[in-house]
């Protein structure tokens, strides 16, 4: 019969430790994504003034985010930071400033993107109907930027979760640290137990992201 060994799941309370693993990359990645959303909405509406320092300064923050690798940015902040700064940053929180700084970047241009697909001609429609610019914003620009941010938005979810596999290179004990922690202490008794762990932190990771990515498709179809 084939071994993958799942039965290490069922010793002692494993399958509860690699939950309360997943827990921690979903408390990580949800609370980076609601400040990120926050910050990125304001960033983004920066980024569309004509203000050409504001508009450098924010596009050299975007590309730096986007170049540099987030595991460069985790070993920075966590190891970086205390010696330089002397900061004593644990895990989790040097984890939740690498994914805003992260989100930040992504959402704004995301929320730019947007604002600027809105067609000119809107707006001087808008104008011409006697509408003042808040009452443009609030009724017309804003409901179409959302529909077209939305979507984007909780992608941007799902790709924050699983690029929390990286926090376990400082320390954090999220579900794949655990899983690796599992793995070693039945290395002996049971030699195929990676297969099977690993398999299970694949399924959780995909009960956790499936809904949200399922929610992005149907306000896709919906909108379009």
């Amino acid at each position: 019969m084939l071994d993958l060994g799942l039965e290490v799941l069922s010793k002692g309370n494993n399958m509860l430790r690699l939950l309360g693993g997943l827990w921690v990359a979903l408390k990580i990645s949800l609370l980076s994504v609601g400040i990120s959303i926050a910050l990125g909405i304001l960033l983004g509406a920066l980024m569309t003034w004509k203000n050409p320092v504001t508009k450098a300064i924010l596009r050299v923050y975007l590309e730096f985010i986007r170049i540099m690798p987030q595991l460069v940015l985790l070993f920075l902040v966590y190891f970086g930071t205390t010696k330089a700064f002397g900061w004593d940053l644990t895990g989790e929180m040097a984890a939740i400033i690498v994914f805003v700084l992260w989100g930040t970047a992504e959402m704004s241009d995301l929320v730019r993107g947007a604002l600027i697909s809105i067609p000119r001609h809107q707006y001087e429609s808008s104008e011409a109907l006697g509408l003042t610019r808040e009452q443009i914003y609030f009724y017309i620009i804003i409901p179409q930027a959302l529909r077209r941010l939305i979507p984007l938005s909780i992608n941007l979810i799902t790709r924050m979760i699983k690029t929390t596999s990286l926090i376990l290179m400082i320390g954090v004990v999220e579900i794949l640290k655990v899983a690796q922690q599992i793995i070693e202490a039945n290395r002996m008794s049971s030699p195929n137990a990676a297969f099977g762990i690993y398999l299970t932190v694949f399924i959780l990771y995909f009960i956790a992201c499936w809904p949200i990515s399922m929610i992005a498709k149907h306000l896709e179809r919906k909108w379009r």
